[in-house]
């Protein structure tokens, strides 16, 4: 049971938040009008289809633990629209999310779609997760311990980035 005051609420994000991210399993569902596009006619090798066959990573688990042990703020769940897109559902007016791309590994099979089809680096993270299947923001006091939580749960977590102050619509931006 989650307590009261550990439900997720983004009304409490605030500028100097930290921003987690957990490894996603693949594409999950997303982009794959733009995966069928690059793809075509052409035969991938097992790797990169196994890549495009592995389930979707499902983080219900470890989440609740998480949210049981250390306030979390907000979750964003990666899915169509990419990083670009979901992120800034979570976040409240006049901040914006800087996430820093060098922070986590991107998988080969993103590395391969980017390359064989020519996709823009902006494109890349508005259409796909780019390895980052769920967003997590809470204090950055609290990152240290939910790193740690997260990972005995067997979940690959990274902090990805910062909240900042910004005028206007929430947003979120890839350095």
């Amino acid at each position: 049971m989650v307590e009261k005051d550990r439900i997720i609420d983004g009304r409490s994000i605030v500028p100097g938040d930290a921003v987690l991210g957990l490894a996603s399993s693949g594409a999950h569902s997303n982009g794959y009008s733009l995966i069928r596009r690059i793809i075509g006619e052409d035969r991938l090798s097992s790797d990169l289809a196994d890549s495009l066959m592995e389930p979707t990573r499902i983080y219900v688990k470890a989440l609740l633990k998480l949210a049981a042990a250390v306030p979390v703020k907000g979750l964003a769940h990666i899915t169509g629209g990419g990083l670009l897109g979901n992120v800034p559902r979570i976040l409240p007016r006049g901040t914006t999310a800087v996430i820093n791309k060098s922070t986590w590994p991107r998988p080969e099979l993103f590395k391969w779609l980017q390359q064989a089809g020519n996709v823009a680096e902006d494109e890349m993270f508005r259409v796909f997760n780019c390895g980052v299947g769920m967003v997590l923001v809470l204090s950055p006091d609290k990152a240290p311990a939910a790193m740690a939580l997260l990972k005995r749960e067997g979940e690959l977590v990274y902090q990805i980035g910062r909240v900042e102050a910004a005028p206007g619509e929430p947003e979120a931006s890839i350095v």
